[in-house]
C-alpha cells in the first residue's frame, strides 16, 4: 500500500455526500475542518496537494429550495452558481487557520481536450503549487453544457492528476473500495486491496455508470483509474466519512489501490512521443547540447521553423543536419515562433507585443 506522505503530488477528490448533508442540504463543516487538518499535515510533510471537489450543486440546490429530484440543466447551472461561491468560502474558512491559501479553479472537458487550454490549465496549476497555494478544482457547471461536461468529478480528478503529473490520486467516496460486485446487492462480494491491471473482467465487475453506491458509480471510478494509471499515477478508492479521512487511510483504512507501472514524467513523455508532429523546429548545435543536458528549448537556439502549427501542437525537433531528436509541445504558434527564433527570451515582448514565455518548448513538454 502506498503512503500518502511519500507522494510528491497528491490529488484528492471529494464527493458531494461527504461535504453536504443529504437530508438538510447544509455543509458538513465539522468534516471539512477535519479534512483541513489532514491537508495541513500532508503539506507539512512536503506533499503538494490539489483538491477536486464536488458539492456546488448540492449546496446551491438547498439555498434555492430546488427539488431533490434530478434537475434540468439550467436549474443545475443556477444551483452551481449559488453553491460555488459558498463552497469556495467554506474551503477558505477551513484552511485559513492552518495558514493555507486557497485558489478556485473551474474547468470543463474542453479545457483538457484543447491543447492550448490544456497548457494554460497546466501552467496555472503549476504556478499555484509553486506558490504553495491549495488549488480547489471543480467542473464549471455554470457554463458547461451536457456536450462539454466531464459528467462526474472522478474522471475530472484523474484528468487533473494526469495534467499536473501527480503520483497519487485518492477518491474519497461513500464506498470503501472496488468490489467484485455491488455489495449492496451481493453479500458475497469481495473487496480488492490492490489492482495491478485493469482487465476486461475488472471493467465488467464495475457494472453500468449508475450502478455504484456513489453518484458516478463504479464504472466512472474504473475509467478514472485507467486515466490515472496510464499517466503514472496510483489511485485509491476509499470511504471518506471519517473526520480525518486521509489520516484514516494512512493508518490502514480500507481501500482499493490501482497501481501504476510508470512514473508520471515517463508516462507524459510517452504520450508526447506518440503524437503526430504538425511542424519542425530546427536547432543550432548549442541548443542541441543544451537539450541533452536537460534544459528547455529557448528561441535563441532555433534557426528554422517549418509547418503551420498552433500553440500546444506537437512539433518535431531536428538537429542542424535534419536528424529528429524528438517531439515537443510548442508554446507558440508557427507565426510567432518565426518572429522570435534566434532571439533572446528578454526580447520576446518587444518582438511580439506581449510578454510570452521564456521557452519555446519547455523541458517537461519534450520527449527526446
Amino acid at each position: 500500500m502506498a503512503s500518502l506522505t511519500t507522494a510528491t503530488r497528491l490529488v484528492i477528490k471529494i464527493g458531494s455526500a461527504l461535504l453536504v448533508d443529504r437530508t438538510t442540504g447544509a455543509l458538513r463543516s465539522d468534516w471539512l475542518h477535519g479534512l483541513a487538518h489532514d491537508v495541513a499535515w500532508l503539506k507539512d510533510a512536503g506533499v503538494q496537494v490539489v483538491l477536486v471537489s464536488s458539492g456546488s450543486i448540492a449546496l446551491g440546490r438547498g439555498v434555492l429550495d430546488l427539488p431533490a429530484t434530478d434537475l434540468a440543466l439550467v436549474q443545475s447551472q443556477a444551483a452551481a452558481a449559488v453553491g460555488q461561491i459558498r463552497l469556495a468560502r467554506a474551503y477558505e474558512e477551513a484552511m485559513t487557520p492552518h495558514g493555507i491559501t486557497t485558489a478556485q479553479v473551474l474547468m470543463t472537458l474542453e479545457d483538457t481536450r484543447d491543447r492550448r487550454r490544456y497548457l494554460n490549465s497546466r501552467a496555472t496549476l503549476e504556478q499555484l503549487l509553486t506558490l504553495n497555494a491549495l488549488p480547489i478544482v471543480n467542473e464549471n457547471d455554470t457554463v458547461a453544457t451536457d456536450e462539454i461536461r466531464f459528467g462526474d468529478n472522478d474522471r475530472l480528478a484523474a484528468q487533473i492528476a494526469a495534467t499536473i503529473g501527480a503520483d497519487q490520486l485518492v477518491l474519497l467516496s461513500d464506498v470503501d473500495g472496488f468490489y467484485t460486485a455491488n455489495p449492496a446487492d451481493d453479500p458475497t462480494a469481495r473487496r480488492y486491496d490492490v489492482i495491478d491491471t485493469i482487465t476486461p473482467e475488472i471493467e465488467a465487475q464495475a457494472g453500468d455508470a449508475g450502478s455504484g453506491l456513489s453518484k458516478g458509480g463504479m464504472k466512472t471510478k474504473v475509467m478514472a483509474a485507467k486515466t490515472a494509471t496510464a499517466a503514472g499515477c496510483a489511485m485509491a478508492i476509499c470511504h471518506g466519512a471519517a473526520m480525518r479521512p486521509l489520516s484514516a487511510l494512512e493508518q490502514g483504512g480500507k481501500a482499493t489501490w490501482f497501481t501504476a507501472t510508470l512514473d508520471p514524467q515517463d508516462a507524459r513523455k510517452r504520450w508526447i512521443g506518440a503524437m503526430k508532429p504538425r511542424g519542425i523546429v530546427t536547432l543550432d548545435a548549442g541548443a542541441v547540447q543544451a537539450l541533452s543536458s536537460g534544459n528547455s528549448l529557448l528561441p535563441a537556439g532555433v534557426y528554422a521553423i517549418n509547418g503551420d502549427f498552433n500553440r500546444g501542437d506537437p512539433v518535431a525537433i531536428h538537429d542542424p543536419d535534419g536528424r529528429q531528436l524528438g517531439l515537443g509541445l510548442s508554446r507558440y504558434t508557427a507565426q510567432d515562433a518565426q518572429i522570435i527564433k534566434g532571439h533572446q527570451s528578454h526580447e520576446i515582448e518587444s518582438l511580439l507585443g506581449y510578454p510570452g514565455r521564456a521557452a519555446l518548448i519547455h523541458r517537461d513538454d519534450m520527449a527526446l
